[in-house]
């Protein structure tokens, strides 16, 4: 079962701090987890107008985006790179930082 009253208020949260948007998503691709990477881009699409207006600013069909960010969606890196257009995000590689020994 879906807590929509949490997507709802994340969604309000990404609209109001976007810098915090930035981080969550940052921190979930460094720990790799795509199901929660997913889940949060559901939250950040309801907050930039929903589904349907991001598919249309992406250029993508609206039941594919419904797709890809589904449970089961396995988003294509053009996929996951127009809908973050849409959101003024980017992908990008950064080097992984390692502690350096003393």
């Amino acid at each position: 079962m879906k807590d929509r009253a949490h997507d709802e208020a994340m969604a309000e949260v990404f609209r109001k701090d976007p810098a915090y948007a930035v981080e969550l998503l940052n921190s979930i691709l460094e720990d790799g987890d795509q199901g929660e990477l997913l889940i949060a881009l559901r939250q950040m699409t309801k907050a930039f107008g929903g589904v349907p207006k991001v598919a249309e600013k992406a250029n993508l069909n609206h039941t594919q985006l419904y797709r890809t960010l589904s449970e089961e969606g396995n988003p294509a890196v053009s996929s996951l790179s127009a809908i973050l257009r849409v959101m003024g995000l980017r992908l990008a590689v950064q080097p992984i930082q390692t502690p350096t020994a003393h």
